[in-house]
């Protein structure tokens, strides 16, 4: 059964999202501000992400040490993170430590220290994520599939680049800070056990007089270099492949989103039957519908070793044009369980659902309900992912490899 959801729009922008579940004895919100990596300024990737970090270091009358054990002794758990077009973050803990907890992160949205003495830590901590990623090759494989598919700046990692991050400067993320950390766009969404009108009149003495920068930095474009291989000395292959496919708001979005789910769902998919449980190919092969507000894509990955790299990737392929044939009804059926099981999860996660209600509002502009979800899912029939795949088929691949020699493309891709 869904839940009431309630909505203020600040007159500053920010929109207040609240979905009160009276059973649940925890809370949580989610806090988008339209902060992400595509308004990094050209030459300064990464400067979304490190004003992040830096934005934790001391706010309002708490240092860095203080905000911390604060948070802390509300038992609270959160987490930030940059993407494409926001900074996203989420806090979670007993219902009763919701306000104070808003009231920590007023202080880290508005007022923070920014400290230039510790720029060179916030710095390291950014700088440690990028060379980690040279350390992970798959990731640095699907960064770069990203990077390639999308059309600058929609694939452009957070994380920016260690000539660029070493550049920054105080200066830099203060003004970073001062243009692109304000309510117009902001979206803040609470779930779980609160009441909406203490939340919301909270909210209006918190955020009610923040107001836009008058001089907002208009987003500018990184410039990137296209490869398809990647030099990598290592005896495994890493396989990226991408091909577009519908975003959230659009009418077909779910039949995209099951046909993806019959590739690569569980053990019964047919990445892993055929690819790696069959041939045994590989050790890992997935595939997921990534979806950004306007535009989306399907992104596969397999890791195998060298000596079965090619064939790996020829049956990868394969497999996903294949999907234009289309899918079978007992595909879909195990489908329909996982689903309906993911979505009584989500509602039963005040985490989960303060998620999705900000995500829901920036991409739809109203919030989805958990029932209407579920109408939508018992709707979905192979006849109806079929007549999808016949409007788009996968198809236009683009493909990345990193390992110790570039692989041949199979017939389609170029």
């Amino acid at each position: 059964m869904s839940l009431d959801t309630h909505k203020l729009e600040l007159p500053s922008g920010l929109v207040l999202l609240g979905e009160p579940n009276p059973s649940f004895q925890s809370a949580a919100f989610t806090m988008l501000v339209p902060a992400g990596c595509r308004h990094d300024p050209e030459g300064r990737a990464g400067l979304a992400s490190l004003t992040c970090e830096m934005a934790l270091r001391g706010a309002g009358e708490r240092d860095g040490r203080a905000l911390i054990n604060d948070l802390d002794a509300l038992g609270i758990d959160r987490g930030e993170s940059v993407g494409v077009s926001q900074a996203s973050f989420r806090a979670c803990g007993l219902a009763e430590a919701l306000a104070p907890a808003l009231g920590v992160y007023a202080d880290i949205l508005r007022r923070p220290h920014l400290p230039a003495e510790q720029i060179e830590a916030g710095r390291m901590v950014c700088l440690q994520e990028l060379r980690g990623i040279e350390d992970e090759p798959s990731h640095k494989l699907m960064q770069e599939l990203r990077r390639q598919h999308y059309p600058s700046p929609w694939g452009t990692p957070s994380q920016g680049e260690v000539e660029t991050v070493e550049r920054l400067t105080p200066y830099d993320v203060e003004a970073f800070h001062r243009a692109r950390y304000q309510p117009d766009g902001a979206i803040l969404a609470v779930a779980g056990g609160f009441d909406w009108d203490e939340i919301s009149d909270l909210v209006q003495r918190l955020f009610g007089d923040w107001k836009a920068p008058a001089d907002a930095e208009a987003p500018t474009a990184p410039e990137i270099t296209p490869v398809s291989h990647i030099p990598y000395d290592s005896n495994q292959c890493h396989i990226g492949l991408a091909y577009d496919s519908v975003p959230y708001n659009h009418e077909d979005y779910f039949q995209a989103w099951a046909s993806v789910g019959v590739l690569s769902g569980g053990m019964s998919s047919r990445l892993f039957t055929e690819v790696r449980e069959k041939r045994g190919l590989c050790y890992t092969v997935s595939a997921s519908l990534q979806s950004q507000k306007d535009r989306a894509a399907v992104f596969c990955y397999a890791g195998t070793t060298t000596e079965r790299a090619q064939e790996t990737l020829d049956v990868t392929h394969a497999e996903l044009v294949k999907l234009r044939d289309g899918i079978k009804q007992n595909e879909l059926d195990c489908l329909k369980a996982r689903i309906k099981s993911s979505l009584i999860l989500q509602q039963e996660s005040s985490s989960s659902r303060s998620s999705s209600l900000a995500h829901d509002w920036y991409r739809l502009g109203r919030v989805r309900p958990v029932d209407e979800l579920s109408a939508i899912v018992d709707a979905i029939t192979a006849e109806s992912i079929n007549q999808f795949l016949e409007k788009q088929p996968p198809e236009n691949f683009t493909l990345v490899t990193l390992g110790p020699e570039p692989l041949e493309s199979p017939v389609g891709i170029s």
